[in-house]
């Protein structure tokens, strides 16, 4: 197992290779289809440098404490799981130019992606589908959301997390591929 933490700053991924199990501690920001899309088409609300983007639709429940200034968020996580990547493919080589390194889903995702991560020397990590009330053990707090009006599954939700995984080397920055 091996830990790694966000934002990257060093050239630790290139380290990772295919088949290596890892946790992340840090921040992760969630993305899905409509997200990676305004992320390309705007200025996007995050810093991207060294950080994961998880491809997920979270389950997020609106607490009645509305100040987002106090100890409780606004939102609370009930679940999150992985969605299918493949979907993200027509985005995800746009995003790592943005200084994206670690990218975390379900399933393949295609060769336009392997070359991207080789170029730009970062990592899809596959996480364990059904596991999405394990993941959410790992989420200490929810920092912030950003484009709720796309919708909670849409929104980007910047994540703390502790030890978040176990996920999946599947695909490293030297081009291998688990799907190969």
């Amino acid at each position: 197992m091996k830990n790694i933490k966000t934002p990257l700053v060093s050239d630790e991924i290139k380290e990772l290779k295919v088949g290596d199990i890892v946790n992340i501690s840090g921040i992760i920001l969630t993305a899905r289809d409509q997200a990676h899309k305004k992320i390309i088409e705007e200025k996007t609300p995050c810093d991207l440098n060294g950080t994961a983007i998880f491809h997920a639709g979270p389950i997020i429940k609106e607490n009645e404490n509305k100040n987002p200034d106090s100890h409780n968020s606004k939102f609370s996580m009930v679940a999150i799981g992985p969605t299918t990547s493949m979907r993200m493919n027509p985005y995800t080589p746009d995003i790592l130019k943005m200084g994206v390194k670690i990218i975390i889903g379900k399933g393949g995702m295609d060769d336009s992606v392997a070359n991207a991560l080789k170029k730009e020397g970062a990592i899809y990590l596959v996480a364990v589908g059904g596991c999405a009330a394990l993941y959410v053990d790992s989420v200490k707090k929810i920092k912030n959301v950003h484009w709720l009006d796309l919708g909670i599954p849409e929104a980007i939700w910047e994540l703390e997390v502790d030890d978040f995984g176990p996920l999946i080397v599947a695909m490293d920055s030297q081009g291998n591929s688990l799907f190969k």
